[in-house]
């Protein structure tokens, strides 16, 4: 095996290696794009650098006809792994997941240029404080301080209907506040109901306004829908 293939396996088998690090922590928790697709991404990026790096072995072709700009291939890489990230993104309801998984595969292929051109102390670098970062901060974020907000629709007999101070002060009372109240008659009038955003510290009030409103018997419908994801 002569240098040039040994210098491409290492780097392709380091982009396996760091691609395959990342994708562990997105599969532990369960993320659609995990261990394999990282995996991918990091080596197909690294693979696609080395024909910048070794354009005039692999091409022959007069080094004065040879023009492969290595900053446009990986341009051009970021914008097809644009397109991958795009397709982990889901939104379900009023919430949207899969931002951090499309973030990670960005960084991926980030790590595998590097790695394709040779720079593996940054590449290395970079592997750690993507790991870091998935893992790390998601415990930062459980316990730091935070607002949780959620989206409250109740539909209640328009004869029969419930104030909306009764269920502002309901929702006080569970140490949670509303916003952007509106209101609504449904049914040709028969059914009033009330739509708000209302925002806590403590995402199991939400939990316990839901038992709340299931006792009450003015409530017969409810939605409460909590916004958010990663």
């Amino acid at each position: 095996m002569d240098e040039t293939s040994l210098t491409s396996l290492v780097r392709l088998l380091a982009a396996v290696a760091a691609g395959g690090f990342i994708g562990l922590e997105r599969t532990y928790h369960g993320r659609p794009a995990g261990f394999r697709t990282h995996t991918l991404v990091c080596t197909a990026s690294s693979l696609l650098m080395l024909v910048t790096v070794y354009q005039l072995q692999l091409i022959d072709i007069s080094v004065d006809v040879l023009r492969i700009d290595p900053t446009r291939l990986a341009q051009g890489i970021m914008t097809g792994i644009g397109f991958l990230g795009a397709g982990v993104i889901m939104k379900e309801g009023l919430s949207v997941r899969g931002l951090t998984t499309a973030a990670s595969i960005w960084m991926t292929a980030s790590i595998g240029i590097l790695i394709g051109i040779g720079f593996y102390f940054p590449a290395l670098i970079a592997t750690l404080l993507t790991v870091g970062t998935l893992a790390l901060f998601r415990y930062i974020e459980h316990v730091a301080p935070s607002h949780h907000y959620a989206v409250l629709s109740v539909r209640s007999l328009r004869k029969e209907n419930l104030s909306l101070d009764d269920l502002c002060k309901l929702i006080k009372d569970l140490g949670m506040t509303t916003a952007n109240a509106s209101y609504r008659l449904n049914q040709e009038g028969k059914f009033f109901q009330y739509r708000m955003t209302i925002r806590g510290r403590d995402e199991t009030k939400f939990r316990q306004l839901a038992e709340m409103l299931i006792t009450l018997d003015k409530v017969s419908e409810f939605d409460l829908t909590p916004v958010g994801g990663k």
